[in-house]
């Protein structure tokens, strides 16, 4: 796994570094070696400013390599100049139209999991229009819009890809953040245009908005994939979502469109409505209500877990009838307590889901545009981008964020 720079050595050190080419530099934290037997280790006290400094960071020469040092864990993000592969004879280039904000690029954009690699371009909810197409491509063609999500390569050739479980290979690699085939670092959807392997890009049906359907991408494909595989997908079921956000939003309108009778499960007593009549869920119990969750016990057939917070597992196996499954598709950020026994009692299941394969993402998103299914949206430009992470770390958002890429972000 590739440390980012911070974590790169032993010693935490912290400078100003240049980004691009712009001359601008900004504060960076970074790490040195150890002191090796040779070496000598020093406080810096000052340091002089030469015109090749200037020179170099604003690659007067041709030959800075940017960043010059990367960007770090604050989670702010500002403009950063980058470039793509040409288009190979597999892949697609397309013009980024919108591109969604998941909690993930949170995540990863303040290093909360420990992996991330600076800089960082987040986005793996992206939808545009295709400009130009490999010599081998055969699905698409220039004009087609085209989505991209969380996974651009993989081995190809291990049992999970053979059976269209891309997302489960051992290498895949991740849209951004990740290291290509060919080495480089891969870069995401908060930018102007996209090029990816045919194999990796979705067709999105001429129905669908593509504001509304970026998040599909995403969460569309997380809580679908759970709700098919683990059966939770048959008339007349009966189905809890806890959480009423980003991912439990869709879940509920998957379910429904599935036949499924469905129960949110929220602490926010204040969203029942917003369940009920817009969402169309069948019935809403508050988790903090002891007397709502006991009446509901052993009721469901499953649950589809979408909360990212540490969270009580047991009132939630409680309302699984016998043989019931309690699927895990949020990412708290520490390990949630789970009792045994109550799953022994009922041989219940607690189980986990991550997306889909490229197959079943397909399926997905032409099954959303039959149901004119799609994600419930806040449209924002691009220099609103920091204020959004800000608002979305305190869920201060209905449902999900989506960058308007092509209307307001442009190449400095």
């Amino acid at each position: 796994m590739v440390k980012s720079q911070e974590h790169e050595h032993p010693k935490k050190a912290f400078g100003w570094a240049a980004r691009d080419s712009s001359g601008v530099l900004s504060p960076f934290n970074f790490s040195r070696r150890e002191t090796r037997e040779q070496d000598v280790a020093f406080k810096v006290l000052y340091c002089g400013i030469c015109h090749t400094d200037l020179h170099m960071v604003k690659n007067d020469w041709g030959f800075s390599t940017y960043p010059l040092v990367p960007g770090d864990s604050s989670g702010v993000l500002s403009p950063f100049n980058f470039s793509r592969r040409e288009t190979g004879e597999k892949d697609v280039a397309f013009k980024v139209l919108y591109c969604g904000i998941c909690h993930t690029d949170l995540h990863m954009v303040k290093n909360d999991w420990g992996f991330s690699t600076y800089p960082l371009v987040p986005g793996h909810e992206i939808v545009g229009v295709v400009t130009e197409v490999g010599s081998k491509v055969e699905t698409f063609k220039v004009g087609d819009k085209v989505g991209v999500g969380c996974v651009v390569g993989s081995c190809q050739s291990c049992d999970n890809c053979a059976n269209n479980l891309e997302n489960y290979c051992p290498k895949y690699i991740l849209t951004y953040g990740a290291k290509y085939h060919d080495g480089t670092l891969t870069y995401g959807g908060y930018s102007d245009f996209m090029v990816a392997d045919e194999h990796f890009v979705i067709c999105v049906p001429d129905n669908l908005p593509l504001d509304g359907a970026a998040p599909l991408l995403c969460a569309g494909i997380t809580t679908y994939s759970a709700l098919r595989y683990y059966g939770l997908d048959k008339p007349g079921m009966h189905v809890g979502v806890v959480g009423l956000g980003g991912l439990g939003h869709v879940a509920v309108k998957f379910a429904k469109a599935l036949g499924v009778r469905v129960t949110v499960i929220s602490t926010s007593p204040n969203k029942k409505k917003e369940a009920i009549e817009h969402l169309r869920a069948d019935s809403f119990l508050v988790s903090r209500d002891q007397d709502q969750m006991q009446a509901a016990v052993g009721t469901m057939d499953g649950i589809i877990d979408t909360v990212s917070a540490v969270h009580p597992l047991l009132p939630l196996i409680a309302l699984l009838k016998s043989n019931g499954k309690l699927v895990m598709v949020g990412a708290p950020e520490k390990p949630l307590e789970l009792p045994v026994f109550p799953l022994l009692m009922g041989r219940k299941m607690v189980a986990g889901s991550n997306i889909g394969g490229m197959k079943e993402t397909q399926e997905m998103i032409d099954f959303a545009a039959k149901h004119n299914i799609t994600a419930q949206v806040e449209v924002i430009p691009i220099d609103y981008l920091n204020t959004a992470m800000e608002r979305l770390a305190k869920t201060d958002v209905k449902y999900r964020f989506v960058i308007d890429v092509g209307n307001t972000l442009k190449s400095s």
